[in-house]
């Protein structure tokens, strides 16, 4: 874990202890690093910068405004899946022309907002939704760039709830079904056919799927050619593997240069759209100790952050580091972090070998960076907790904490 170290046995995150800020802002606290997340950004655009490459960070993993100005900063575009999505990435100043749509369900007054603000494209995955763009596009007399998202049926070995390039799931067009979208887009003069996407899934550990990927993508290119469409890119999605418990794993430069590869000497600009490995490490969770108890055949810590916080854990059995913000000497002991929350799927991590805790002490859960915050909820009535962005010595309170 990178982003958080210790001073004489005291967490840090930047030159900010952690406890100065759970002293000012309050607990459960969101708590990111400017730094760490600058970094990221600077080390993506390196890892891609031997072919032309738009990247757009996928903002389902983190909606927080300040959050995507820095990125909008560094010149990354948006990939959004949603109209409240599009708003925001317009009101933080990323440019129309650096905005993909995605998403399986999008409804008319989405597209309609979309194609008003002359988006760069629409990630288009069934042929009813080309059938209700095109009417929308002619009803509004503008010309729209479309993409196909393709599902190529390839296996990744990840969750099954965040894979999503195999034909189980809900996203985008099968191969076969090609045919039928070129049909269909021939029925629509306005819309105009400019790449291919694809997203095969979440935490992939794989470089070789993307190329095959990639591969498969150039096919279906050279195929869509022979009818007539010319594209102008590739979308291979995001997905690249974070190493919550500091697993072996692909490093970006690794995956950047499967992809690049398979694309060389093509005529296909490349567009990608990461989203937790941009932000996942930069933020933490910080949560105070409320009690510990213990019954017959368990020990528990309870925090006073919970599933309503960071629903992973319960939603994915999902792994995230969890630390004690002071180290103390004496015999560690195994544990469930759980939360206040009236469900036992409310725990943020299982059977741990802890130090010492006690009531009042603090915890940093690692990696909350992606899918925390924009996750969160209201359930319980349980106010959603602030934001801080550490930058330096300094810290900034960029969300605050709602009131009931």
């Amino acid at each position: 874990m990178i982003v958080i170290h210790y001073q004489k046995g005291k967490a840090l995150i930047e030159s900010v202890a952690l406890s100065d800020l759970a002293e000012q802002y309050g607990t459960p606290l969101f708590v990111y690093s400017a730094d760490f997340l600058l970094g990221q950004c600077d080390r993506i655009k390196k890892a891609f910068s031997s072919h032309p490459t738009t990247i757009c960070f996928a903002m389902k993993a983190n909606s927080n405004e300040e959050l995507l100005r820095q990125m909008v900063s560094q010149g990354l575009g948006m990939d959004v899946v949603s109209g409240g999505e599009l708003k925001r990435a317009l009101h933080v100043g990323t440019p129309a022309k650096k905005i993909v749509f995605s998403g399986v369900g999008k409804t008319a007054s989405e597209i309609e907002l979309g194609i008003g603000r002359e988006i760069f494209s629409f990630n288009v995955e069934s042929v009813a939704e080309l059938d209700l763009i095109g009417e929308i596009s002619k009803r509004l007399g503008k010309h729209v760039s479309v993409s196909l998202r393709i599902n190529p049926n390839i296996s990744v070995k990840t969750n099954p709830y965040i894979a999503t390039g195999l034909y189980r799931t809900k996203f985008g067009f099968p191969e076969n079904q090609i045919p039928d979208a070129v049909a269909t887009l021939k029925k629509w003069p306005r819309l105009k056919l400019v790449g291919l996407s694809c997203h095969l899934g979440s935490q992939i550990r794989s470089t070789q799927v993307y190329q095959q990927a990639t591969t498969r993508l150039l096919h279906i290119a050279e195929k869509l050619k022979a009818s007539g469409f010319v594209l102008s890119h590739l979308d291979l999605g995001g997905g690249f593997g974070v190493a919550y418990k500091q697993e072996a794993n692909p490093e970006i430069e690794a995956y950047a240069q499967s992809i690049q590869k398979a694309l060389a000497k093509t005529p296909y600009q490349l567009m990608i759209e990461p989203g937790r490995w941009l932000v996942a490490e930069c933020g933490i969770l910080l949560s105070r100790v409320l009690f510990t108890k213990e019954n017959p055949h368990k020990r528990f810590v309870i925090v006073d952050a919970a599933m309503t916080e960071l629903i992973r854990p319960a939603l994915y059995e999902a792994y995230h580091p969890i630390e004690p913000c002071l180290k103390r000497t004496g015999a560690k002991r195994v544990v469930d972090v759980v939360g206040p929350v009236c469900e036992t799927a409310d725990f943020l991590g299982l059977k741990r070998s802890m130090s010492p805790l006690q009531s009042g002490d603090l915890i940093w859960i690692g990696y909350a960076g992606a899918y925390g915050f924009s996750m969160a909820s209201n359930y319980n009535l349980r106010p959603r907790p602030a934001e801080v962005l550490v930058q330096g010595a300094q810290g900034k309170l960029i969300r605050t904490r709602e009131s009931l």
